[in-house]
């Protein structure tokens, strides 16, 4: 999507820094456009050209309706199952790529285990497309933010590991396909497009 218009904050509200990861808070009154709306969250460039993400908690401070927020899944407290974990992390965007990080093939194994005192411990192992991508400590602090908020959840551990290396065939059938890819593409004998090969 293009740049919205000029969006002045109604409150002051929590963000994730890009490409640092970085949790800063923006303040009431400052302005921002919306480069893109993905997921749970939005990404927004300020005046002065930094970059954020913006939770959909905070769609108000955005002056956008509860209605922009309906794709992102309903958190039950009191319930946790495994599958809470997957639609979690169904709602993390690569700010640069328009595919869940699941669907992407980047997170390679999501581990519940119980605390001694009480709880649950999320251990995640994750990718990036490239070793030098630069939205790593993004996706990071978006995955962290959002397992911590599960009903039970004390402790969230995320990892990015490279090995074994990301490659496109990891991707579902249905990113493939919004990516343009032929769903036979993939193998790792295979180049990959420009959009993987240029992002250092």
């Amino acid at each position: 999507m293009g740049a919205s218009e000029p969006i002045t904050l109604s409150r002051a509200c929590e963000v994730i820094e890009i490409p640092s990861g970085i949790r800063a808070t923006l303040p009431a009154g400052a302005v921002v456009r919306i480069m893109q709306s993905l997921g749970s969250g939005y990404t927004v460039a300020t005046d002065r050209g930094y970059m954020y993400r913006i939770d959909a908690k905070d769609t108000d401070a955005l002056g956008l309706s509860n209605a922009s927020t309906a794709q992102a899944p309903v958190v039950q407290e009191g319930i946790f199952s495994e599958q809470m974990v997957w639609d979690q992390l169904k709602t993390v965007y690569d700010p640069e790529i328009p595919v869940n990080i699941v669907d992407l093939g980047l997170v390679y194994s999501s581990v519940v285990a119980p605390l001694e005192q009480g709880g649950k411990r999320i251990r995640i192992k994750m990718s990036m497309t490239a070793p030098g991508c630069g939205m790593g400590n993004v996706l990071k602090a978006d995955v962290e933010s959002k397992l911590s908020r599960l009903p039970g959840v004390k402790e969230v551990h995320v990892e990015v590991v490279f090995d074994p290396p990301w490659h496109p065939g990891l991707m579902s059938d249905a990113a493939k396909l919004q990516l343009g890819f032929d769903l036979d593409y993939g193998t790792t004998t295979q180049a990959a497009p420009p959009i993987y090969r240029e992002r250092k």
